[in-house]
């Protein structure tokens, strides 16, 4: 038995108003009318006022004046669905309190307020607000996006893409997209993203290969890093707790594995005098010229 198979039941029945046949619904699910009949049978045994009737204008039907409540969900269910309506209102400002108390009253729940997810950040603005809105516009809608992109070396160039999916991974937002130019995936980190319009042009999912997993660490280097006492509550609060020994001493060693790109040296400059690369000497030789160029530019 399908949870899922019969929620739908109940939201087309709801929906449609007029009689529906177990052939009409084995056809909408995809399944036998067997199974239908038994799905019926089942939500009638949990308290739907659901029902058959011969007859010309017979079929199923629900009682009139039925709304659906609470009797499908189970407490920790309950808890779920409320628990993500409150996560998603960080995404999404539209949705307002009275939605999540409109089904705490349904559900006679007082659910334990035990958790607050904040996505936003120090420059939050209204226009990330609006930027999310205007991709997810252009994903349920299947529109075409260009927009401008600065890539990792500081250039800014045109885009163009099929928006399918909106990823928050490693304290940001992505949207991975079909990159027209190159006929393939890629990830896009929004906050890269500038001048976003949505196109007329519109496309189909079944028109590209599977959407793959993204993947933002396609190669990396080991690091043995060396932190002054100074800098340590960063060290917790950025690296893996179990690439962390502490010494005597106060200071910490991290042995771990960054991805080898661009920004891998301004990040690791970023604590100053108080980290010592231990190894390789290949990010050594690489921090010793990136200081050398900033002290030329003083």
């Amino acid at each position: 038995m399908s949870k899922s198979r019969l929620f739908g039941i109940i939201y087309y029945l709801l929906n449609n108003k007029k009689s529906t046949t177990a052939t009409g619904l084995a056809k909408v699910f995809e399944v036998s009318t067997r199974t239908i009949y038994r799905d019926i049978d089942t939500l009638s045994t949990m308290g739907i006022p659901i029902y058959t009737e011969a007859g010309r204008n017979g079929g199923i039907h629900l009682l009139s004046n039925f709304t659906l409540n609470k009797v499908l969900l189970s407490k920790e269910e309950q808890n779920s669905l409320l628990l993500a309506l409150k996560v998603l209102k960080q995404i999404n400002p539209k949705i307002n309190s009275q939605s999540f108390l409109k089904l705490q009253s349904l559900f006679k729940n007082s659910f334990d307020d035990w958790l607050e997810v904040d996505f936003s950040n120090w420059h939050q603005t209204n226009n990330n607000a609006q930027t999310f809105t205007l991709l997810k516009s252009a994903i349920l809608n299947q529109r075409q996006i260009k927009f401008n992109y600065i890539k990792a070396n500081g250039r800014l160039e045109k885009r163009r893409c099929d928006p399918f999916k909106l990823i928050f991974k490693a304290q940001a937002w992505y949207l991975q997209g079909f990159y027209l130019t190159r006929n393939e995936f890629r990830t896009f980190k929004i906050n890269r993203m500038s001048s976003i319009k949505i196109l007329k042009q519109t496309f189909s999912s079944k028109s590209v290969p599977k959407i793959p997993k993204i993947n933002l660490q396609e190669q990396t280097i080991h690091l043995r890093l060396l932190f002054s006492e100074r800098i340590r509550y960063r060290v917790y609060d950025e690296f893996n707790h179990h690439d962390i020994h502490s010494g005597d001493d106060g200071t910490v060693v991290v042995d771990t594995d960054l991805p080898n790109e661009g920004w891998l040296i301004r990040y690791l400059l970023s604590f100053g005098k108080y980290i010592k690369i231990l190894s390789p000497k290949s990010i050594k030789s690489k921090m010793k010229q990136e200081l050398n160029e900033i002290y030329r530019n003083i």
